[in-house]
């Protein structure tokens, strides 16, 4: 049993002054896929520093995995040491309860915020202003198109990113020109426009006060921009990470894609490998940056190697090399700044026709609001997202189906 410690600067000491006492400990670390290949990768590192100690990673599928962690922090059992956390759940779980506070003592965090991109934190902090986790990678928001498919159709780059309404009707050209869709789905447009304009401490859906932002002008265009893409006939009606929705790409059957930089690195290992060298990035359509996924690590209150724990967080969001290790393997792209910063952002990628696209996801990057996060986000997400069907699929108005969304979240915020 690691000893206690009465100081953050005393951590790394603390847990090799217990030597022989860390023989046959066992990290648990949960995770879910492609997010554990980073551990995967870090296991030999990082046994390097802690030989002793093994690490037993419990991987389930992304939904399974969250289910899973809320299960065990609402019970406090079958906890791991280690958590991994998507974006689109750390709102729920800082507000829980269930989780270390990172940015108190022994921590003490707060001391390396700086040396992450700058709208990551903001991500990670409850209401109270607790820090829930350490950010590991992020999503800056690009746009991913078939260079092929365009060019067939007389559609440049440019046409794609000066506007929003000039997306929809550079959509129009490709499926006549093409046959093949613009998007995979309406709700795509949606759900990068909602992300983009913000301002620092603002959130997607709800304000500072906890005011529902739904009805709001963003989400009015949001919607405006995925029926008019319905109604011209350019979405493929087609959810991501559905067999259909990978089909597509194999296929050549949707010519852009709106999503974190990451999608890259999906696109290339496993979406549409026989794709490569067709695929160019861009920076999202009128000069919007945004960010789209983004993975943290936490310790659960209950963890049972807290300190071992903050050690390997530790090693795998500060240290520079590991970062940039999870970054060639994954294409994961670093939270911490200084492996930003490194050559490899600098060298071109081969699928995506040796483009140096690393260098607009880093612009990006800088360029994200610090947006803040609730707890009832995923509510909010669902809500929108089944009135969004009612307009695309029914009819249903726009400005009523904001106001009934708005009028829902309200109701089980309150519960």
């Amino acid at each position: 049993m690691l000893r206690r410690l009465i100081g953050p600067g005393a951590l790394l000491l603390g847990v090799w002054a217990c030597g022989p006492a860390l023989a046959g400990t066992t990290l648990t670390v949960a995770s879910f896929p492609s997010f554990d290949e980073a551990v995967k990768v870090a296991i030999p590192e990082f046994k390097k520093k802690f030989p002793d100690v093994e690490i037993k990673l419990v991987s389930l599928a992304y939904p399974d995995h969250h289910t899973a962690m809320t299960t065990a922090l609402a019970t406090g059992t079958k906890l791991p040491d280690v958590m991994a956390v998507e974006i689109g759940f750390i709102g729920r779980f800082a507000e829980s309860g269930g989780l270390e506070d990172l940015g108190a003592a022994p921590y003490s965090a707060m001391q390396y915020q700086k040396q992450f991109a700058r709208f990551t934190y903001p991500q990670a902090m409850s209401g109270l202003g607790k820090l829930a986790a350490i950010p590991a990678d992020i999503g800056p928001g690009a746009l991913f198109y078939r260079k092929d498919l365009l060019d067939k159709a007389g559609v440049s780059e440019a046409d794609l990113t000066k506007s929003w309404d000039g997306f929809v009707d550079a959509g129009k050209k490709v499926k006549a020109a093409t046959g093949a869709y613009m998007i995979a789905s309406a709700v795509d447009l949606k759900d990068i426009y909602i992300r983009s304009g913000l301002k620092d401490g603002e959130g997607i859906y709800f304000d500072k006060g906890g005011k529902v932002l739904v009805d709001s002008p963003r989400f009015q265009k949001a919607f405006e921009l995925a029926k008019a893409a319905r109604v011209s006939g350019i979405d493929a009606k087609t959810a991501a990470w559905s067999p259909e929705w990978g089909e597509g790409f194999k296929r050549d059957r949707i010519a852009t894609q709106m999503m974190g930089a990451w999608l890259g690195g999906h696109l290339a290992s496993w979406l549409a490998p026989d794709t490569k060298g067709n695929w160019r990035s861009a920076q999202l359509p009128a000069g919007a940056f945004a960010s789209w996924g983004g993975s943290f690590y936490a310790i659960p209150k209950k963890a049972e190697n807290k300190k071992l724990a903050w050690e390997f967080i530790k090693f795998m969001t500060l240290d520079k090399e590991q970062q940039l290790r999870a970054f060639r393997a994954l294409d994961a792209f670093p939270s911490l700044v200084a492996a930003q910063d490194d050559a490899f952002v600098d060298q071109p990628i081969a699928f995506l026709g040796e483009q140096k696209a690393r260098q607009l996801w880093k612009v990006s990057a800088n360029k994200i609001p610090a947006t803040a996060v609730h707890r009832q986000d995923p509510v909010a997400q669902e809500i929108v997202n089944a009135e969004l069907e009612n307009v695309l699929e029914k009819g249903k108005d726009i400005k009523q189906a904001l106001v009934d969304a708005k009028s829902q979240i309200e109701k089980r915020v309150r519960r």
